[in-house]
């Protein structure tokens, strides 16, 4: 029997979905191993003698939000690129640059074997990784939502979040099992570094499915239009950067920071402060589906609005419970778990939102640069602004704190926004096109 169009259609849109997200799953993997093992990392390469834990430790996260902060860089350079020879050239080229990067993480000789070289490799590798982070998230959010069908953006947009809730989880999978299996002096002196190694048949698998991507319609048909003023396109860099701004900095505390707070701040062993995370991972992961496909009948802002309300709400109550010794293990897992649930309600609509924003001929740029911003901001800053302030006000409430001022902004960013009549946000930039078309 000949395929239809429409059959051939579909067969591209999940041939998309796939290619596109998967390179999130390897970035988010080994962003999630790199926090998980913030504590051994810190001890390996920022503890020269005389160096103190909590010194080491804030250095570690300096590394962390440097890659970070060098998305932004990625994103602009990326994306443009993206805009302009096509989304699948980009994609091919980031995969290439993080596996290669991340590999070398898990070869790299430590501070007593390589002094003061150790911590400078690590981080120019940290810097290439964030380069290429940055590229991605613009070039696989175009491809996904540019081949999804009408009516169809927020679910095949929520991908690429479950997609960092898949990586998120198998970065917490693959430590919490190293630290069962292995002693602390095992996982110490080479544990840490299978995880990181692990990431080049992933890159390589992913490398080959997106040789085999198609570009997209979107770009061929509209990639040369005319642009919109440089103006209204940073306005919705903004705009976009604002509503994020909880997903991004309440994402990184529950679901990365958590186990480092758990081990420095409340004295959790490290598998304990691991083992802590996998619910609040799960409770991301269940939800962000679930959320993008509501949001395709309710609108982006309803959907995302509950999610940042609830964190706003709830952020100080969850963590006083964590806190509570005479609380049972089993209450504070379904409380991590709801966390990341409600994190969920945000990351689920996020990228369809973003893509929304700008049309096709910006598109990879803008909201590249949209979610670099807040993600190096937020996300990047928020171990190294977590713990620098524990340590200087000595309040272990600073991470809900945290998580719901961010949230709050984020609430009055989405509130303020006009809607369709599909109840869906419009930016100044966007195109107008056929009902669940982006263009």
């Amino acid at each position: 029997m000949t395929p239809t169009v429409q059959d051939r259609g579909t067969v591209r849109s999940r041939k998309a979905l796939v290619a596109g997200s998967v390179g999130n799953l390897i970035e988010w993997y080994e962003f999630g191993v790199y926090g998980y093992f913030a504590t051994i990392i810190a001890a390996r390469f920022f503890t020269p003698e005389g160096g103190g834990e909590a010194e080491a430790l804030v250095k570690t996260y300096a590394s962390f939000a440097l890659a970070f902060f060098f998305r932004p860089v990625g994103a602009a350079l990326f994306g443009r690129l993206g805009d302009r020879i096509g989304r699948r050239p980009v994609l091919i080229l980031v995969i290439s640059l993080m596996t290669g990067a991340t590999t070398l993480i898990g070869a790299l000789p430590t501070y007593d074997t390589a002094g003061a070289l150790a911590p400078g490799l690590l981080t120019f590798l940290r810097v290439l990784q964030g380069l290429s982070a940055g590229g991605e998230f613009g070039g696989a959010v175009s491809v996904m939502t540019e081949f999804a069908p009408p009516g169809r953006r927020g679910l095949y947009g929520s991908w690429q979040s479950f997609t960092v809730a898949l990586g998120l989880l198998g970065g917490a999978g693959a430590a919490a099992l190293l630290a069962t299996v292995l002693t602390e002096e095992q996982l110490g002196d080479w544990g840490w570094r299978l995880p990181f190694l692990l990431t080049l048949p992933l890159g390589l698998g992913a490398l080959w499915l997106r040789l085999r991507l198609d570009e997209t319609p979107a770009f061929r048909r509209e990639g040369e239009a005319e642009r919109p003023p440089g103006r209204e396109v940073a306005g919705a860099i903004a705009l976009g950067a604002g509503r994020i701004m909880g997903w991004a900095a309440a994402g990184y505390t529950f679901l990365v920071v958590l186990p480092s707070y758990l081990q420095s701040t409340l004295d959790a062993t490290f598998q304990q402060a691991l083992i802590a995370t996998v619910p609040a991972n799960l409770g991301f992961a269940v939800t962000i589906v679930p959320a993008g496909l509501l949001s395709d009948r309710l609108g982006r802002r309803t959907v995302m609005l509950t999610g940042a309300l609830l964190v706003v709400v709830l952020a100080v109550p969850l963590l006083n419970l964590l806190q509570n010794p005479g609380v049972s293990l089993i209450v504070k897992g379904a409380a991590v778990c709801g966390a990341g649930a409600v994190v969920g309600l945000m990351a689920g609509p996020g990228p369809a939102m973003l893509a929304e924003l700008f049309p096709t001929n910006v598109r990879c740029t803008g909201l590249g640069l949209a979610y670099a911003l807040s993600n190096a901001v937020f996300s990047g800053c928020a171990g190294l602004i977590i713990t620098e302030t524990i340590e200087r006000t000595g309040s272990v409430d600073i991470p809900a704190y945290y998580a719901a001022a961010t949230c709050a902004v984020s609430v009055l960013a989405l509130a303020g926004a006009p809607r369709t009549r599909a109840g869906e946000p419009k930016a100044p930039v966007e195109a107008p096109g056929r009902e669940g078309e982006v263009r």
